[in-house]
Formats: C-alpha cells, sequence, structure tokens
C-alpha cells in the first residue's frame, strides 16, 4: 500500500509540474478581444456632470485600459482649460464694466429701488 501511494503522488506531482512548467505553444489565458467603450462622451456638446457619472470604462485584464483612460482624460481637461478661460474672460469683462460705470462696483450694490 505504501508502493502505491508513493508512485501516485510521484505521479501527480510530475503531472501538476509538467502543467504549470512545460505549457508548450499554447498560451494559459487565451486571448479575449478587447472591450470598447459603450458609452463615450458627446462630441457635439459640452461635457456635463451627468456624461461624467453615466461614463463606464471597460476592464482589461489587470484594471481599466490606459488608452481609454488618457483619452477620457485629455477630453476632460481640455473642456475644463476652455471653461476656467471662458470664466476669466467674464470675470475681466465684468470688471472692466463695473470700472467704467460712475461710481465703481461699490456704489452699484448702495442705490435702492428708485
Amino acid at each position: 500500500m505504501f508502493w502505491f501511494l508513493l508512485i501516485t503522488m510521484v505521479v501527480v506531482v510530475a503531472a501538476v509540474t509538467l502543467a504549470v512548467i512545460g505549457g508548450g505553444d499554447s498560451e494559459v489565458l487565451p486571448e479575449v478581444a478587447p472591450e470598447q467603450l459603450v458609452d463615450p462622451l458627446p462630441v457635439s456638446r459640452p461635457v456635463d456632470r451627468a456624461d461624467v457619472e453615466a461614463l463606464r470604462l471597460p476592464v482589461g485584464l489587470r484594471g481599466y485600459r490606459m488608452a481609454d483612460v488618457d483619452d477620457i482624460l485629455v477630453r476632460l481637461g481640455a473642456e475644463l482649460a476652455e471653461r476656467d478661460a471662458r470664466i476669466a474672460e467674464l470675470e475681466e469683462s465684468l470688471t472692466g464694466a463695473s470700472a467704467e460705470r460712475p461710481g465703481g462696483a461699490e456704489g452699484a450694490g448702495e442705490e435702492g429701488p428708485a
């Protein structure tokens, strides 16, 4: 009985070793077709909060696909830069308009209804 268990154990260890090391030309995990971004950000209009909340990135073997994440971050960064520039432009025009008024910005809030 001892020899039978010893031979069985050697065969099992050899089979596991060959399966792990000598996998041959075949891969352990076959390549899977990459997922594509299902709901991309809209191109025809600026991105809003609902678009970002609804966004779902495809998952790869080791996490999110870097190319898709990079594309989305570049797009969001560009839109934020455009909005920041527009806000700065509007604030500058508001400051310029209030400086041209007689009394400046301080006097504008002190006047009551006529």
